[in-house]
């Protein structure tokens, strides 16, 4: 008993982490959370032991964070397609930066932009994929993809300034 409430926890832990990410702020997580659940266990029977059920509880959680952002906020479309090849990759200096200061930054991105960054970076969805999930098209997540890179180019370049500041 006690071993499947440790593997329960597991999966809280790691699907509250993916609701993080989606999240503007924990509140938002907690609500996303639960909400995940529900849906969870509403279609429990339809897994169909294909595949990882870790997998499986990932996409509904995180096809359920972006559900809410759809019924709740108003995506701006921005058409607009960056040259791809003016990403510039972040030089860290071997810095460590704490988890919760890079989920913070990603949490203060719009809305469009950090629903893109979290599905190509972290979550490794195709452009073509975030087109279908976000109803945008792939310039456009291409574009969103590249801004909130830029973004957080900008926030960690201001956070070195600072750390070499103090």
């Amino acid at each position: 008993m006690e071993a499947q409430s440790k593997v329960y926890q597991l999966y809280v832990d790691k699907l509250f982490v993916v609701c993080l990410k989606y999240s503007k702020n924990y509140q938002d997580a907690e609500d996303t959370l639960q909400d995940s659940f529900i849906v969870i266990f509403d279609k429990i029977k339809q897994y169909k032991n294909k595949g990882s059920f870790e997998g499986w509880l990932k996409r509904i959680t995180i096809n359920t964070a972006l559900q809410k952002y759809r019924t709740t906020t108003r995506l701006e479309i921005v058409e607009e397609v960056l040259d791809q090849d003016s990403i510039d990759e972040v030089d860290f200096d071997n810095e460590n930066l704490e988890v919760h200061f890079l989920l913070q930054l990603i949490q203060q991105l719009p809305d469009r932009y950090r629903l893109v960054f979290n599905l190509y970076v972290l979550d490794n969805y195709a452009h073509k994929e975030i087109a279908s999930l976000l109803k945008i098209s792939e310039g456009t997540s291409k574009s969103n993809l590249s801004r909130a890179r830029k973004i957080l180019k900008n926030q960690l370049e201001i956070h070195q300034q600072k750390e070499q500041n103090a």
